[in-house]
């Protein structure tokens, strides 16, 4: 499994409790990121770890810091999952059917998933980094999409990352769909962006 660029641990070595602080909260930022999104107050995730809203900025530095600390475990370790299995399945047609399918699962499951689409914290290098390598996968998947005809020949990648973007949108900020409509939907989605099969001939 790859590893985001500049993830490991770099803060100096603490003193026992310093570092148990700082475990606590890592644990109760995964929790609140992973339920509600990365925009979660900081107070709560401060009383949830049992530490003042100061001892956040003490040791990360603020919400920026907290999410370079503990955005693999919350985003890049299923997405990246999802780009590495896509990768893997030979069938172009299957690989775009789980690859849509899984993002809009992730989407649903992961709220931070779509403030990483969203790029609501811009400043996050780890978060950008995230983008980029979703970006380069949308690239590859549309381009051998296109090129074996399973995709309509106008889908751009640009249209399919709107399309997660969209969304995101929907998802953070307009009502939530019961599961069962949103899966519905992927098919939809998924309907109009392939290639229509020929016409059959009329008798």
């Amino acid at each position: 499994m790859r590893a985001l660029a500049g993830a490991a641990n770099s803060e100096p070595r603490l003193r026992a409790d310093a570092r148990r602080n700082s475990e606590q909260i890592r644990a109760a930022a995964i929790g609140a990121f992973q339920g509600r999104g990365l925009t979660v107050p900081l107070e709560e995730v401060a009383k949830a770890a049992g530490v003042s809203k100061a001892t956040i900025f003490n040791r990360f530095g603020g919400r920026i810091g907290l999410i370079e600390a503990v955005v693999e475990e919350v985003v890049a370790r299923e997405l990246f999952a999802v780009i590495d299995h896509a990768r893997t399945i030979d069938d172009i047609g299957e690989r775009i059917t789980y690859y849509v399918t899984a993002l809009r699962d992730l989407q649903y499951r992961q709220p931070a998933v779509n403030d990483v689409l969203l790029q609501t914290y811009p400043h996050a290098r780890q978060l950008m980094e995230i983008c980029r390598v979703g970006s380069e996968a949308n690239d590859e998947l549309v381009a051998s999409g296109r090129a074996s005809g399973t995709l309509r020949p106008e889908f751009t990648a640009a249209d399919l990352q709107a399309l997660f973007v969209d969304t995101a949108l929907a998802l953070k900020h307009g009502t939530r769909p019961p599961r069962a409509d949103y899966d519905r939907r992927t098919t939809y989605l998924l309907d109009g962006i392939r290639e229509p099969p020929p016409a059959s001939g009329r008798r």
